[in-house]
């Protein structure tokens, strides 16, 4: 067993405990040659996590597809992206880095509209005239409204209930991609369950810090020193005292790494497979994998039940 706070990058070896059998996580039966990482440091020694909110306890695939239907729908029935709908959401997503990049500072539903625009163009499906008005001022259209979607993207089914019960002992601080406005319909909509039984005034959220307020998207370095500077001047809290929550391999858990920040992956979809958040692959085979993250989840659901049992052994 590793010391505590350190991470395991080893298979488990045989007559050895599996991770389920740890309680600590859940490991997907067709994964058996990556590295299995996990912590023994106890979940309940952490005082706050940080959450990723799109991907994590936002169905955001699902979302983007949906909103992807104007474009979609203009694709033939044997169009590769039409086959396979998390290509799709790669496609967009190579767009979405892209402009992020270029424009830390523009809006998340500024960045949205340009990689739906941009994508329409790439795969030939743009919109012919109608009704008197021209093909570009429809995409325009469409691209605003596409962007105005985030909002509409709905919560995975177990996000409200785990995010309660994790409100009991945790505090709880999201760190997000998207701007404010984009975020408030979030949380007044799909996320508004959270905010049953809270009194008068009360805030369900700790503190919320967007890509807006940081003026850089995440995998930059700028938005975990962001998180972290003010987790320690708001709350007084230092770096080993936060547990990064996250699905996106790619915009969390490599950073994460990098920052020394511990974290819990939430491996959601099919084998933890991802149109937006990073290939599986590719972040977790080899030597030395570019995540280290300490717990591996397949829901929020079961991160909420980890912290659950651990309270009851300590009664």
């Amino acid at each position: 067993m590793n010391t505590e706070g350190s991470v395991s990058h080893r298979p488990t070896d045989e007559g050895e405990e599996s991770i389920e059998e740890q309680g600590i996580g859940h490991l997907t039966p067709h994964w058996p040659a990556f590295p299995i990482m996990t912590s023994n440091r106890p979940l309940a020694s952490f005082q706050l996590l940080s959450f990723d909110i799109y991907g994590t306890l936002i169905d955001w695939e699902s979302g983007i597809i949906e909103s992807l239907k104007p474009l979609s729908d203009r694709l033939p029935d044997s169009h590769p992206s039409e086959l396979d709908p998390l290509a799709l959401c790669s496609s967009l997503n190579k767009y979405e880095r892209a402009f992020q990049a270029e424009n830390p500072r523009q809006t998340y539903d500024l960045i949205l509209k340009a990689s739906y625009e941009a994508l329409a163009k790439e795969l030939q499906a743009l919109p012919a005239a109608a009704g008197g008005e021209d093909p570009s001022s429809i995409l325009d259209k469409e691209g605003t409204a596409f962007g105005a979607s985030i909002g509409t993207w709905p919560a995975f089914p177990d996000t409200v209930e785990a995010m309660r019960k994790l409100k009991k002992r945790y505090k709880l601080v999201p760190l997000t991609n998207v701007d404010h406005v984009s975020f408030q319909k979030t949380l007044h909509g799909p996320l508004g369950g959270v905010h049953e039984g809270l009194g008068d005034g009360e805030r369900f959220f700790d503190a919320v810090y967007t890509a807006q307020d940081v003026g850089s998207y995440k995998p930059n370095p700028k938005n975990f020193d962001y998180l972290l500077s003010h987790v320690k001047s708001e709350f007084g809290l230092e770096k080993d005292q936060v547990l990064h929550v996250a699905q996106s391999l790619f915009h969390d858990h490599e950073p994460a790494k990098k920052y020394g920040l511990q974290s819990a992956w939430i491996a959601r979809g099919e084998g933890g497979e991802s149109g937006m958040g990073g290939n599986v692959v590719e972040y977790l085979a080899g030597e030395n994998p570019k995540v280290a993250f300490g717990w591996r989840f397949n829901t929020l659901g079961e991160l909420a039940e980890a912290v659950e049992r651990e309270a009851e052994k300590e009664i």
